[in-house]
């Protein structure tokens, strides 16, 4: 995306998609503009004028980017200044909002396409014929091939996941050598279920238990689990923290399951967890966490160890407030 549009809509209910869409309207404003500014913001808590306010010309000329986060939870007149604001955008200024699809703020939707804003439509797969799609273009995007029973043996071990299979893929492209990934490759990384694993010990260090999270992490290590899927699993069980944690307090059941995107079982497990943990906290662990991903992906030489030292930062955090 070399020339971003003024106004993006990105609409889809993936998490994953969502955050990549968003993400590469970001990196080329940024790659033509090093400097740019990033604000980043959720539709809810955005007040009447704040748009108008951060797209206004910059004394400096610098450009800037906007991004507004579900959507679909923008009040009315907000949603009308979007839109006007859609038909006419600032110069210097990127637009990008985010909207799960769906009845709920249809009319930012409709308006915003009517006022002219690029719309980049982001497709969950649901059937494992689309996730194994999905995995053949995660290694074609690193210069790869796989095949097909590697790809199966990779959905099987992983799961459905789409974060934990990007991170997979993009580990096995990185590890191995030749042009083709084999099933043999994929069994020497995948050994075990991962995605269990990964989750498991994710769950057991936001919750405090750090003897039993490390004992895990030790056993999935030396059994051949990939570093880059635990470092995926920390990452996404703290970022359902946030998410929960961070949700409207009027909210309940099903609601409180849609607006963060979680099944309600989900929801219902991280308000558990939620219990000891505040803002700061959660934002230690996820520096922590960013901290080992570098780490693990090359910057690091003791994989095992950055992945030690954050679940251990985890559970120290828990009681940040």
């Amino acid at each position: 995306m070399a020339n971003p549009a003024p106004v993006t809509l990105v609409v889809g209910d993936e998490e994953f998609l969502v955050d990549r869409a968003v993400g590469a309207v970001v990196s080329a404003v940024r790659g033509a503009d090093p400097e740019a500014e990033v604000h980043d913001l959720v539709g809810g808590k955005v007040e009447v004028g704040e748009l108008t306010r951060l797209a206004s010309p910059s004394l400096f000329e610098d450009r800037s980017v906007v991004v507004i986060r579900s959507a679909q939870d923008l009040q009315k007149d907000v949603v009308a200044e979007i839109v006007k604001y859609t038909a006419h955008p600032a110069d210097d200024t990127v637009l990008i909002l985010a909207h799960p699809g769906g009845v709920k703020g249809k009319a930012l939707v409709d308006g915003v396409k009517k006022a002219g804003a690029e719309v980049v439509t982001v497709a969950k797969p649901t059937k494992p014929g689309e996730r194994l799609d999905f995995i053949k273009a995660e290694v074609k995007r690193h210069g790869r091939t796989i095949a097909p029973a590697a790809a199966q043996t990779l959905l099987d071990a992983v799961g459905s996941d789409l974060r934990e299979l990007a991170a997979a893929c993009g580990q096995l492209a990185f590890d191995t050598s030749g042009k083709t990934i084999d099933e043999a490759a994929v069994a020497r990384y995948h050994r075990g279920r991962a995605e269990v694993t990964g989750f498991a010990i994710s769950d057991l260090a936001i919750e405090g238990r750090l003897g039993e999270a490390l004992e895990q992490l030790r056993w999935a290590v030396a059994t051949g689990v990939a570093p880059v899927l635990i470092v995926s699993a920390l990452a996404g069980g703290l970022r359902s923290l946030a998410k929960v944690g961070g949700a409207p307090r009027n909210l309940r059941g099903a609601q409180l399951a849609g607006h963060v995107g979680m099944p309600p079982w989900k929801v219902d497990r991280v308000k558990r967890q939620l219990s000891g943990w505040g803002p700061e906290g959660i934002s230690i662990a996820m520096q922590a966490v960013a901290s080992a991903d570098e780490q693990v992906k090359g910057a690091g030489t003791d994989p095992a160890y950055a992945l030690e030292h954050a679940v251990q930062v985890i559970v120290a955090s828990r009681t940040g407030r």
